[in-house]
């Protein structure tokens, strides 16, 4: 019976399932091809100051519309283009002003980057899920290429482990379809964040 390569296949397996981007290696219990960047900046995306308004500033009306879209937006289920009716008719009746604007993206900021940070402490978990499964399998092989290489090998001891080395070989393999998607959320959650900056952007008033 020929031995898999350790963690290290397992690894391997983990990275080459993610789309082809810059790779990091850092972090041996990250699976993805992506890099990995556990917190986003709100200021590589939003060019205007953002300023911690004093709720009680703000009258019941702002902070609610300032809510409502801001959740909204953060729905991934709501596409952008559906949503540009309602960001226009924010900036026509906030005259543009870009710091409520930008408390708008302040409020889908915290919301889509806190839920990406869960997903990439998920991602985590299930890497080391992962690599606990292969060295499970490894651990399963070495144990049957010794029984076999016994003079007299205990036939049934090896079917038992068979049967379990294929039970988990399924279960890894079928967690490995799930990774590319895993690997992808993040970045997708991250592409909505710019693209919601720039629909912001695009109906600031300098003098609003």
């Amino acid at each position: 019976m020929m031995r898999a390569n350790s963690i290290a296949v397992a690894l391997i397996g983990l990275a080459v399932a993610g789309p082809a981007t810059s790779a990091d290696f850092s972090d041996p219990t990250w699976p993805c091809v992506q890099r990995k960047v556990e917190q986003l900046s709100p200021g590589l995306m939003w060019p205007y100051p953002i300023e911690a308004e004093a709720e009680a500033e703000l009258d019941d009306a702002l902070q609610r519309d300032i809510r409502d879209l801001g959740e909204t937006l953060a729905l991934r289920r709501v596409a952008l283009e559906d949503a540009t009716p309602q960001v226009e008719a924010f900036a026509a009746a906030h005259a543009g002003n870009p710091a409520h604007l930008g408390q708008v993206f302040t409020t889908v900021f915290d919301r889509l980057s806190t839920r990406r940070a869960r997903i990439i402490r998920g991602i985590g978990e299930f890497s080391l899920g992962q690599i606990a499964l292969a060295e499970k399998i490894d651990a399963t092989r070495a144990e049957m290429d010794r029984l076999m290489a016994a003079d007299s090998p205990d036939f049934d001891k090896v079917d038992v482990l068979e049967e379990q080395l294929d039970w988990d070989q399924v279960i890894y393999s079928d967690r490995q379809r799930s990774i590319t998607y895993l690997c992808e959320t993040p970045v997708l959650l991250e592409r909505r964040l710019f693209g919601i900056a720039q629909m912001l952007q695009a109906v600031v008033r300098e003098d609003g």
